[in-house]
């Protein structure tokens, strides 16, 4: 019997992709993935700053986690999300980044109070499920402008 081996009907080569390079590059889709990454992260960064100051008080956790969180999130957004740690300055990424993420609180705290003042019987559920919507288009346009204005 021949021991060798099958031939695939097409090159295997034609389906291998090096997703490690392509999450490095500066297309829009690896931005987009590490975006959602660091948005991750520094999710989980406010929930643990904000438990532990919590005990303190709920509104001092609530803003240390926020700031802290944002910091963090615009020094990786200037060097991993857009490769940009040698285009853009630290203070130009904070500013810029901080004031996006200003006006996204703005506009869901906007978004939330209007839901309270136009529809105040939504269940929680309904209520949560319309803020993450907001909350992913306040996301998309920030990469927008991070993307297009910032970085």
């Amino acid at each position: 019997m021949n021991s060798t081996a099958i031939a695939a009907p097409w090159p295997r080569q034609a389906f291998d992709i090096d997703a490690s390079a392509m999450l490095r590059s500066n297309h829009v889709l690896a931005q987009l993935i590490r975006f959602a990454l660091v948005g991750g992260a520094s999710n989980v960064t406010y929930v643990l700053l904000f438990t532990a100051l919590t005990g303190l008080d709920p509104l001092v956790a609530n803003i240390a986690g926020s700031i802290v969180s944002t910091i963090i999130a615009n020094e990786l957004h200037r060097r991993l999300t857009f490769n940009a740690a040698t285009d853009v300055t630290w203070f130009k990424a904070q500013w810029e980044g901080g004031g996006l993420a200003l006006v996204g609180l703005l506009v869901t705290t906007a978004v939330l109070a209007a839901l309270d003042c136009w529809a105040p019987g939504l269940s929680d559920v309904v209520q949560a499920t319309a803020m993450i919507a907001v909350m992913a288009v306040v996301g998309g346009l920030r990469f927008l402008a991070l993307r297009s204005f910032v970085f």
